[in-house]
C-alpha cells in the first residue's frame, strides 16, 4: 500500500512511522511548516533517508493509494484539504474529529463531500481513537451482545501529564480556570472535540432516532498542588477538562459518553451496557491516544479499498447492529 500523509505533525509522523513498520511505502508528506519543508521524511522519522521530501504541494499525494489526513478537528476548516485529495481519486482516512459523524455539525459539507467522493471514485472516512473507536464503535461492539439495550454509558479517563504538551495546551493545563473556560467558550482552545459525534455513531449502530444530544465541557481546578509524570499544577490552577455527550429519546437519557482528561487522572476506559435481560461492564487499563489514533487510522486505511466510493462512517465497518429497547 502506498501511503501519503497530509499534515506532518506529531500524528502524521506517527502514522508514517507505523506505515513503514508495516511494510508500506510512504510516497508523500504534505505540510505548511516552513521548518520541515524540503526535509527528508525518513530523516525526520529517524529511520534514514527515504528519498521523499516534505512538501506543501498537495498534488504530490496523487501517487498514494490512501492518504492519512491529520491537520484539524473541524470539517469546515479542513474541507478543501480533503476535497483536493479526493479530486485526485485518492482515498482519505482523516483524524478530523467532526468528520467521524459530519451530519451533526456539517450536514451540507457532508453531502458535498459524499457527492465529490462518489464522482471521483474515492472513499472518505473520519476515525481515530476517540471519536472513532473507544467511545463509539467499541461501545457498539460490546453492546451487540446484549439482547435489548436500555442504556449505555462509556467513560474514557486519562492523565494529561502523560500526554503531549500540545494536548495539555488545548485543555489549558496550569492556567487560570476562569481564563480556560473563557477560551473554551471563544473556541481559542478546543478541549475534547467529538462528544456528540460518538453519541450519534452509537445511536446509528442501533438505528436509534434521538430526540436531542447535549454536550458539556468544563475545567478541573486543583484543590491542592498536584504532580504527575513530572508535570506540576499549583493549587487553584487548572488540571484539565471533563465533559460529556448525552443522547435522549424523549426525556430519557439513553446514551452517555464522558471524557476525563486532567493531570493526575486515573487511566482507564469503562463501558456499561444496561439491558432488559442482563447488563455487561467492560473496563481497560487505558489506551495511549496518539499511537492508538494512528493504529486505528491505518487499520481502516487497509479496508477502504473494499468500500464503495463515497463518504463513510465507522459504523459502516461493523458487521452487526445494536438492539435498543423502547
Amino acid at each position: 500500500m502506498r501511503v501519503g500523509v497530509y499534515g506532518f505533525g506529531a500524528i502524521g509522523r506517527l502514522a508514517a512511522k507505523l506505515a513503514l513498520d508495516r511494510g508500506y511505502e510512504v510516497v508523500a508528506a504534505v505540510d505548511i511548516d516552513e521548518r520541515i519543508l524540503g526535509k527528508d521524511v525518513g530523516e525526520l522519522l529517524g529511520v534514514g533517508p527515504l528519498g521523499v521530501q516534505v512538501t506543501n504541494d498537495v498534488y504530490e499525494l496523487g501517487d498514494a493509494d490512501v492518504v492519512i489526513h491529520a491537520t484539524g478537528s473541524y470539517l469546515d476548516r479542513v474541507f478543501e484539504q480533503i476535497a483536493s485529495v479526493v479530486r485526485m481519486g485518492v482515498h482519505v482516512v482523516s483524524t478530523c474529529e467532526t468528520l467521524s459523524y459530519p451530519y451533526y455539525r456539517y450536514p451540507v459539507l457532508a453531502k458535498r463531500l459524499d457527492e465529490l467522493a462518489r464522482a471521483y471514485g474515492s472513499v472518505v472516512i473520519g476515525t481515530g481513537i476517540n471519536p472513532g473507536y473507544l467511545l463509539d464503535t467499541l461501545v457498539a461492539t460490546i453492546a451487540a451482545s446484549v439482547p435489548r439495550v436500555t442504556r449505555i454509558k462509556a467513560v474514557r479517563s486519562l492523565d494529561a501529564a502523560k500526554r503531549r504538551e500540545p494536548f495539555r495546551r488545548k485543555i489549558g493545563v496550569g492556567e487560570d480556570p476562569k481564563v480556560v473556560e473563557a477560551r473554551l467558550a471563544r473556541g481559542e482552545i478546543t478541549g475534547h472535540v467529538g462528544y456528540a459525534e460518538s453519541v450519534y455513531l452509537i445511536a446509528l449502530a442501533g438505528d436509534l432516532n434521538l430526540a436531542r444530544v447535549v454536550e458539556w465541557q468544563g475545567v478541573v481546578p486543583a484543590e491542592e498542588e498536584v504532580e504527575s509524570a513530572g508535570v506540576r499544577v499549583e493549587k487553584g490552577a487548572n488540571r484539565g477538562v471533563v465533559g460529556y455527550g448525552a443522547g435522549y429519546v424523549g426525556d430519557r437519557e439513553v446514551i452517555r459518553v464522558e471524557f476525563h482528561a486532567y493531570v493526575g487522572a486515573p487511566e482507564y476506559e469503562e463501558i456499561e451496557v444496561e439491558g432488559r435481560e442482563y447488563s455487561v461492564k467492560w473496563k481497560s487499563t487505558g489506551t495511549p491516544g496518539d499511537l492508538g489514533t494512528v493504529t486505528v487510522a491505518l487499520n481502516v486505511a487497509e479496508r477502504v479499498q473494499y468500500l464503495i466510493p463515497g463518504l463513510h462512517l465507522m459504523t459502516d465497518l461493523l458487521p452487526f447492529k445494536v438492539k435498543f429497547s423502547a
